[in-house]
């Protein structure tokens, strides 16, 4: 199906094939959720998601890689930031996942300032472990989350002018991130990281070293408690905002996006239905629930591209905007 989908999508020259495939894999292989909802879009958006999906995960592993030394990471992100800025240049690469970001950021128009903002983000996670508020939460969170909706959203396509739907796709880009801080907690403890607002948790008491105390013994004090169910009524709202962005998007994208919405908020229910236990157990939604959502959404993606909305497949670079 890969290769069927490259041909649908006019992706023709071998080494271009090759790193199109690779990003597909790294999408097969870490985002076991997102891959479940491309594989609902039309063959000829999802080369480029893989593509959009697969650099994120190249740079964010860079930094994450275990037992990393912090200066030989900032030096690969380094070079992967002048590789990147001369291939949008060029248009072309030779590396093995930029020359299918290069070959889809050209194709859709997308913004150049959105892939230097999530380098930045990543360049962060090497010098700072904490964040005292809110805003400088935000502030980590618009490069590491929210211009990935932004990048996804030309490729998606909108009924509307793309501007109109922008504030919807990063929104929900940052739900889809505040749900993977709830989620891993201890990961991040473990990593030397807290990514929740420091003035928010003290409200209630908490400070890192009352995380650490969780993380080591694997239980949630109440105090922490409090505070992670106070965070998680932040991420919920912001879901609810996130998914009226939904029916702006070209009728193709809509089950995609409405799967990974649901699957992804699911995250937050088994949270909350564990009485916030995130230093015991990581949070996951089981298959029974995730096969019974893509069905669904399956169903309705299927029923769309067979016309049953009168559209197509979104074309690249205009979208419906």
């Amino acid at each position: 199906m890969s290769t069927a989908e490259l041909d649908a999508a006019g992706v023709a020259d071998p080494a271009l094939r090759k790193a199109y495939l690779r990003c597909r894999a790294l999408n097969a292989e870490h985002g076991r959720t997102y891959f479940l909802a491309t594989r609902l879009l039309a063959l000829t958006q999802r080369p480029a998601v893989h593509a959009l999906y697969g650099f994120a995960r190249w740079a964010d592993d860079i930094v994450d890689e275990p037992g990393a030394d912090r200066a030989e990471a900032a030096r690969r992100l380094e070079t992967l930031s002048r590789e990147l800025l001369r291939g949008l240049t060029d248009g072309s690469s030779g590396h093995p996942v930029l020359a299918a970001l290069v070959h889809t950021a050209r194709r859709y128009d997308i913004d150049t300032t959105l892939f230097t903002d999530f380098l930045r983000s990543m360049r962060m996670d090497l010098t700072v472990h904490d964040y005292p508020n809110r805003a400088a939460l935000d502030d980590y969170v618009h490069g590491s989350a929210e211009v990935i909706g932004l990048q996804l959203l030309p490729v998606l396509g909108t009924v509307c002018p793309a501007t109109h739907a922008e504030p919807y796709a990063a929104a929900l880009g940052k739900a889809f991130q505040l749900t993977n801080f709830l989620r891993d907690v201890a990961e991040d403890v473990n990593r030397g990281r807290v990514y929740l607002p420091a003035d928010e948790l003290a409200v209630h008491g908490v400070d890192r070293e009352l995380l650490e105390w969780c993380t080591s013994r694997g239980r949630t004090d109440p105090r922490v408690r409090k505070a992670l169910a106070e965070q998680h009524a932040v991420t919920r709202g912001i879901y609810r905002y996130a998914r009226v962005g939904i029916e702006l998007l070209h009728p193709v994208s809509r089950p995609c996006i409405e799967t990974a919405a649901t699957l992804y908020s699911g995250i937050l229910d088994e949270i909350e239905n564990a009485d916030f236990a995130v230093f015991s157990h990581r949070a996951a939604v089981g298959t029974r629930r995730r096969v019974t959502v893509a069905a669904g959404a399956l169903a309705r993606a299927w029923w769309v591209r067979r016309g049953g909305r009168g559209v197509g497949a979104v074309p690249a670079r205009e979208g419906m905007s």
